[in-house]
């Protein structure tokens, strides 16, 4: 399931594969926000934010819009990703329900010879979101890194002849023979029912989330559900990636998969209360690291022979350190970043009223 739990991922740092993209919001046919997108965006805030080094693989076209902290390949003869996030007002929805996503352009994908061969990597991260990872290149990751987590949807996107997302099965989308290499495989309620939980379970551990339920998890061996934090929901977008690079950052961190979860969650529902691309308060997020740190002790002092077995199991004190995660998100409010983003977009609150129903 997890490769090699005696490699550190702290210690040799992490490998985020995907495209950033262009994401137009529209509402009733009328645009009301640009922003940067793309799962390796979301991920990069948290990873910047909570002090996780990674190394990121991204394409885009001279197009691009947006200055980022870590520079993508820019393909001269392409254009970079565009979504159109269709929203309707008289469709009552939950999270990804009320939207209809289409791929408008489309960057270069991401081969296997994009990737640095030469180093190794402690965690790998394939977070594609129009199709840009092929078989061939979540092969090439998983033998460079020694834990490799997927998102669903850079598996099972593609695409009609307008553009629209679709869904495919999992096992008819190319890559299932890879699922026993890879550690996590995470998707949203909505994607999960595109694979066989009970079968993809027995080959990596699968982690499902569910909104402002929180998430389960599953392994060959049991499952976990995992609780949420309340949050004001504005913008569901992004919630899933934000929710991921908290997890990887708990378990980089040598939190139990429980705790981590707890981190995702934390992150996820920061996310949701923000429109696009989140910005976290630095004293929030140094609330975060602190309290992450100081479980760490606690569960090493506890257990310090560590299995795989043992690190799925609700460790001692989980429910404490869900309350203290909560309790860092009351810090008043000072949006900053170690990684100020340059994001041409809409007013953020003319572009909340105008994509709140």
């Amino acid at each position: 399931m997890v490769r090699d739990q005696n490699t550190s991922p702290q210690r040799l740092g992490g490998l985020l594969v995907g495209n950033y993209c262009h994401d137009v919001l529209i509402r009733d046919g009328v645009v009301v926000g640009e922003t940067l997108g793309g799962g390796a965006a979301f991920i990069s805030a948290v990873l910047d934010g909570i002090s996780i080094p990674y190394s990121l693989v991204s394409k885009v076209g001279p197009d691009f819009a947006y200055t980022t902290c870590r520079s993508p390949i820019v393909i001269p003869t392409s254009r970079t990703t565009l979504f159109h996030a269709h929203f309707h007002s008289d469709i009552d929805g939950n999270g990804n329900d009320d939207r209809v996503l289409k791929r408008v352009t489309v960057c270069d994908p991401i081969g296997a010879s994009d990737l640095d061969t030469e180093s190794k990597f402690g965690f790998g991260m394939a977070v594609g979101v129009g199709g840009e990872i092929k078989p061939e290149t979540l092969e090439r990751m998983v033998d460079i890194c020694d834990l490799v987590l997927v998102d669903i949807q850079a598996l099972i996107r593609e695409f009609d002849e307008d553009g629209t997302v679709k869904l495919v099965g999992l096992k008819e989308s190319g890559f299932f023979h890879l699922l026993p290499r890879v550690g996590f495989l995470k998707a949203s309620e909505e994607e999960a029912v595109y694979m066989d939980v009970e079968e993809v379970r027995k080959m990596c551990c699968v982690v499902v989330t569910h909104g402002k339920e929180g998430c389960n998890v599953y392994w060959k061996d049991g499952e976990l559900e995992i609780k949420p934090f309340e949050a004001n929901q504005v913008d569901p977008t992004g919630a899933g990636d934000s929710f991921l690079g908290g997890f990887v950052a708990g378990l980089v961190h040598g939190l139990p998969v429980p705790d981590a979860a707890l981190v995702g969650n934390l992150f996820g529902s920061l996310t949701v209360a923000q429109i696009g691309l989140p910005m976290f308060d630095s004293r929030l997020l140094q609330r975060v690291k602190d309290e992450v740190q100081r479980r760490k002790m606690q569960f090493t002092t506890s257990h310090e022979i560590q299995d795989d077995e043992l690190r799925f199991v609700k460790p001692a004190g989980h429910e404490q350190f869900h309350a203290s995660l909560d309790a860092a998100k009351v810090i008043p409010t000072c949006i900053s970043q170690e990684c100020q983003w340059d994001l041409p977009s809409s007013p953020p609150r003319a572009v909340e009223k105008a994509i709140l129903n």
